[in-house]
C-alpha cells in the first residue's frame, strides 16, 4: 500500500471540497449540523486554505485513490509563554481505509513538517477521534504529551512538541 500525503495546489481543492462533504457527513454523528438547501453542509474556512498564511492543507492518497485529508494551522497567540502552535483543525481518512495505518502515516508526516508546539482537540462526544489522536500521539511522542480541557472547547485537548 502505497500512502502519499501532498498539498494541493488550487487546482485541486474542489477534490477537498468534495471529501470535507464526506468528512462533514462523517462527523455529523457528533455534532447538530444540517445540510443546506442544497443538499450540502460546507465548509466556511475553505477558502482561507488558499487565501490566508499559516493555513496548510493536505490530500492522502493510497495507491493513487483519494483517502483523506488534514487541514492544519499555525495560531499566533499574544501569551509570551506560548507565542505559537500548530493545531491539526480538520482530519479526515475515508472509512474504507480506517484501520490501514494510512491515519497514523499522515499525521506523522504532518507532524514532523512542522517543528513546533502542536495542539490536537476532539469532541467529547467522539470517542472513535479520542481513542485514535490518543494512540498516535502516544507513540509519536512516546507517552510525552499532555491532555486537558479549556472552558472554550467540549473535549480533550492533546498539546506536544516535535524536534
Amino acid at each position: 500500500m502505497k500512502i502519499e500525503i501532498i498539498q494541493p495546489i488550487v487546482e485541486r481543492k474542489e477534490i477537498l471540497k468534495n471529501l470535507l462533504e464526506l468528512y462533514q457527513y462523517d462527523f455529523s454523528e457528533f455534532e447538530s449540523e444540517d445540510v443546506d438547501e442544497n443538499g450540502l453542509f460546507g465548509y466556511k474556512y475553505l477558502d482561507c486554505y488558499w487565501n490566508e498564511p499559516n493555513h496548510y492543507p493536505f490530500l492522502f492518497q493510497v495507491d493513487g485513490k483519494y483517502a483523506g485529508f488534514a487541514l492544519v494551522r499555525k495560531i499566533t497567540v499574544e501569551d509570551a509563554s506560548n507565542p505559537s502552535y500548530m493545531k491539526m483543525c480538520e482530519f479526515f481518512v475515508m472509512r474504507k481505509y480506517r484501520k490501514e495505518g494510512v491515519g497514523k502515516r499522515a499525521a506523522f508526516h504532518i507532524f514532523n513538517l512542522f517543528q513546533d508546539t502542536w495542539e490536537v482537540a476532539e469532541l467529547e462526544t467522539n470517542l472513535p477521534a479520542q481513542k485514535f489522536w490518543r494512540e498516535v500521539i502516544s507513540e509519536y511522542t512516546n507517552n510525552n504529551y499532555s491532555e486537558f480541557y479549556l472552558d472554550q472547547w467540549p473535549g480533550p485537548i492533546q498539546r506536544f512538541f516535535t524536534v
